[in-house]
C-alpha cells in the first residue's frame, strides 16, 4: 500500500505550501501567499459606519481593505437596541422555538434539495450556517435596532473578492480538531452530518450532554471525533472555552476596528482539517514551520507528535525531492491529460467554470460508446480532484462526451459522486441531460489557484483573446471618421500597433484618402507596438486656425478659401472694401517695412494664394513680435464722427 505523507514548504516567507501526497500521486494542495492572507475566520472588534434600509443591511469598518457587508438577518439580537421589556419577550421567544425545535438538535436529516440534486462532501465548520437560529418572528427593522457607530463583535464568513467587500457575521464559532464551539448561539449543536453509524451518533449525542456547556452556547462535533473518546474530546472543548475567553478579554481592553482573534496560519489549518491516522508522516521544510507544526500537533494530538519531521534539504527543495513539482505546473495549464489518452479542458470565469471533456486518441475500446464510457468514468475522477486541486467554485458545467445508454450515464454519475465525497466543499450534483451536460455547483472555501497566483493578461485584459489585426483596423477607421466630422485639426497623427498600420497602409489607403477629403485634413499613421489592440492614440499635428489650444506648423498661414457671401451681407462687404483704401494710405508705409521685415524672401506668395483662394491679398495674417506691434500701433487713433464700423 501507498505511503501517505503531508509535505510542508515553508522556507519562503512569501509563500506557504502544503502537499498530501498518496505514493506520488497528488490528492491535496493548499497555498497561502503572504500578500493575501486569509480573512476568513478572523474575529474582529468593529464600527457600524452606515445603515442600508434598502438594503436590510449594514456596511460595517473591521480594519479591512474595504467595508465589510453585514445583513441583518446575521445580527444576534443581543445587539438589538430595544427596551428591556421587548427584550426580554424576544428572549421567551426564542427559548419557547427552542423547546419546540429540540428534535432538531440531532441534524440527521439532510437540507431540502431539488428533485434530481444530490449533496455530496462539506466541511463539518460549514454547517455551522444551516445550523443558527432563524431570524425573530417580531418586525424588527434593522434601522430601528441598529445605529451608526455601534460597536459589534463580528467574524468574516467570505473573503473580499475583486471590488465586493467581506461578509460579516455576529454568530461566532470557533474551529478545534474534533469540536466546534458557538460560544453565543443557544441551539443548533449537534453531530456532524458526516458521522452515519447510529451506535457512533448516540455514543456522541451522551458525550456532549456529559460535557456540561454552558447556557448560551453550542458544540458540534466534527468528523474527526467520531472514533475519539470522551477524555480527547473534552480536552479539545475545553481548549476552545479558553480561546473564546482569551477572545472576550481581548475585546474588553480593544477600541475598534480591530483584530481581536486571527485564524490561524495554514500549518495550523491543514494538520487541524487535512491530517488523518493514515498519514503516516508530515515532514516540513523550514525551521520556523517545523517548530509551528511540533508544537500545534503537541497541543492538538500529543501522541502523533512523533509523526512530525524535519527535512534536511541538502540542496534539493522538499517538493522537487518528492518529484510533485511538476504537478503543481500543471495546475496552471488549462488542459488536462488523460492516462488513456483523452484530455480535458478546463475554462473558469468569474462565476462559471466550464470543462470539456474529448476522446483525444483513446482509441483502444471496440466501439464508440464503449470509447465515450471509459472516457467519461477517467474524466470524472479527475474532475473531481482537479476542481479540489484548483478550489474552482461557483456553477460548474461538464461537457461529457455524447453516450447513447441511460446506464452508462448513470455510472459516470455514481463515478462523479464517489470522487467528491470527500470534499471539504458542500457540493450539489445534477444528472446528466440529454446533451451530455451535468451542472454541479461548488461552495467558494477560499481563492482559487488562479487569483492567488496569477494576474490579469495586460495584453487581453484576462479575456484569454485578443482583437484581430483587421476588426482593429476598422475600429481605427470608424474613430477617425468622427475626427473628421469635428473639423477640430487640419493634420492628425494616429498611433497604432505595428500590424495594424501596415495593414491600414496596404489595403485601407483608398479608405483613408476619402476620409481625409472629406474631413479636409491629413492623416499620418505612426506604429507603436507599446499599445495592444484595439488600443489607438490619436494626437493633433496642426489644429485649425481659431482656437486657442491651435499648435502652428509655420509662421505664416493663409485661411481657407472664403464661402460665397449671402445677400445680406453684400453690404457689410462694400463697407470693408471702401475702409480698406483709406486704412492702407493711412499706414502704407510702415506697413510695407514691417512686411519685409516679417518674409523678406516671399513677401508676394501668400497674398497670390489668398487671391487665388477667393480672398482679398490683405487678410495674410503675421506673427509679430509685442516690440513690432507697438512700433505698428503707437498709439489709440481716434475715429472720426463719420466712420462707419
Amino acid at each position: 500500500m501507498a505511503t501517505k505523507r503531508m509535505l510542508i514548504d515553508a522556507t519562503h516567507p512569501e509563500e506557504t505550501r502544503v502537499v498530501v501526497l498518496n505514493g506520488n500521486h497528488l490528492e491535496n494542495f493548499d497555498v497561502e501567499v503572504e500578500s493575501r492572507r486569509q480573512l476568513k475566520g478572523n474575529i474582529y472588534l468593529a464600527k457600524v459606519v452606515r445603515v442600508e434600509p434598502s438594503l436590510q443591511a449594514a456596511f460595517v469598518d473591521f480594519g479591512g481593505n474595504r467595508h465589510g457587508f453585514l445583513s441583518f438577518n446575521e445580527i444576534h439580537p443581543d445587539y438589538y437596541r430595544i427596551p428591556v421589556a421587548d427584550r426580554e419577550v424576544l428572549l421567551a421567544e426564542q427559548e419557547a422555538a427552542e423547546k419546540a425545535d429540540e428534535a432538531a438538535k440531532s441534524a440527521d436529516e439532510d437540507e431540502d434539495t431539488p428533485p434530481g440534486v444530490e449533496t455530496v462532501g462539506g466541511d463539518d465548520s460549514e454547517e455551522v450556517e444551516a445550523r443558527r437560529p432563524p431570524p425573530s418572528r417580531r418586525d424588527y427593522k434593522i434601522q430601528e435596532v441598529t445605529k451608526r457607530r455601534q460597536i459589534l463583535l463580528v467574524q468574516v464568513v467570505k473573503e473580499e473578492r475583486g471590488n465586493k467587500g467581506a461578509a460579516l457575521t455576529t454568530y461566532v464559532s470557533l474551529a478545534g480538531r474534533y469540536c466546534v464551539l458557538m460560544p453565543n448561539t443557544a441551539r443548533g449543536g449537534g453531530i456532524s452530518r458526516k458521522i452515519p453509524t447510529g451506535a457512533d451518533r448516540k455514543r456522541l449525542r451522551t458525550l456532549l450532554g456529559d460535557l456540561g456547556i454552558s447556557k448560551g452556547m453550542a458544540v458540534i462535533v466534527r468528523t474527526a471525533g467520531a472514533k475519539r473518546t470522551k477524555a480527547e474530546i473534552k480536552r479539545d472543548y475545553e481548549y476552545l472555552v479558553r480561546l473564546w475567553d482569551s477572545v472576550r478579554e481581548l475585546t474588553l481592553k480593544s477600541t475598534a476596528p480591530t483584530l481581536v482573534h486571527e485564524e490561524a496560519n495554514l500549518i495550523k489549518r491543514s494538520i487541524r482539517d487535512l491530517y488523518s491516522s493514515d498519514i503516516e508522516e508530515i515532514i516540513v521544510d523550514g525551521e520556523e514551520g517545523y517548530r509551528t507544526a511540533k508544537d500545534f500537533i503537541k497541543l492538538l494530538i500529543p501522541s502523533h507528535a512523533k509523526r512530525v519531521k524535519h527535512y534536511d534539504s541538502n540542496g534539493v527543495s522538499l517538493i522537487q525531492h518528492f518529484q510533485v513539482e511538476s504537478q503543481l505546473d500543471a495546475m496552471h495549464n488549462p488542459r488536462v491529460q488523460l492516462d488513456a489518452g483523452g484530455y480535458i479542458v478546463i475554462d473558469p470565469t468569474e462565476a462559471l467554470v466550464a470543462i470539456d471533456v474529448n476522446s483525444g486518441r483513446a482509441t483502444r475500446a471496440r466501439n464508440i460508446e464503449e470509447t465515450a464510457l471509459k472516457t467519461n468514468l477517467e474524466a470524472a475522477a479527475e474532475i473531481a480532484r482537479q476542481v479540489r486541486l484548483r478550489d474552482l467554485s461557483g456553477l460548474i458545467v461538464i461537457d461529457f462526451i455524447d453516450m447513447e445508454v441511460a446506464r452508462n450515464n448513470a455510472q459516470v454519475e455514481r463515478r462523479l459522486k464517489e470522487s467528491m465525497r470527500d470534499d471539504r466543499a458542500r457540493i450539489q450534483l445534477g444528472r446528466i441531460s440529454p446533451f451530455g451536460l451535468l451542472e454541479l455547483s461548488r461552495q467558494r472555501l477560499r481563492p482559487s489557484l488562479v487569483e492567488t497566483s496569477s494576474q490579469p493578461c495586460p495584453h487581453c485584459a484576462g479575456t484569454g483573446v485578443q482583437r484581430s489585426t483587421e476588426s482593429t483596423a476598422l475600429h481605427v477607421l470608424r474613430a477617425l471618421e468622427e475626427e473628421a466630422t469635428r473639423r477640430r485639426s487640419s493634420q492628425i497623427t494616429v498611433h497604432v500597433p505595428t500590424a495594424v498600420a501596415i495593414y491600414i497602409l496596404n489595403q485601407k489607403r483608398v479608405a483613408v484618402a476619402d476620409i481625409e477629403r472629406r474631413g479636409n485634413f491629413t492623416i499620418l499613421v505612426a506604429a507603436d507596438d507599446s499599445l495592444i489592440p484595439p488600443d489607438y492614440r490619436i494626437e493633433q499635428v496642426t489644429a485649425r486656425r481659431g482656437r486657442a489650444d491651435a499648435k502652428s506648423a509655420a509662421p505664416t498661414a493663409a485661411r481657407p478659401a472664403a464661402e460665397p457671401q449671402a445677400a445680406g451681407e453684400e453690404g457689410e462687404g462694400k463697407r470693408r472694401r471702401r475702409r480698406r483704401p483709406r486704412r492702407r494710405k493711412r499706414g502704407e508705409e510702415e506697413q510695407e517695412s514691417a512686411a519685409e521685415a516679417v518674409a523678406p524672401d516671399e513677401p508676394a506668395e501668400p497674398a497670390a494664394k489668398a487671391q487665388e483662394a477667393g480672398g482679398p491679398p490683405d487678410e495674410v495674417r503675421t506673427e509679430a513680435t509685442p516690440e513690432k506691434r507697438r512700433r505698428l500701433c503707437p498709439g489709440p487713433r481716434r475715429r472720426g464722427p463719420g466712420h462707419r464700423v
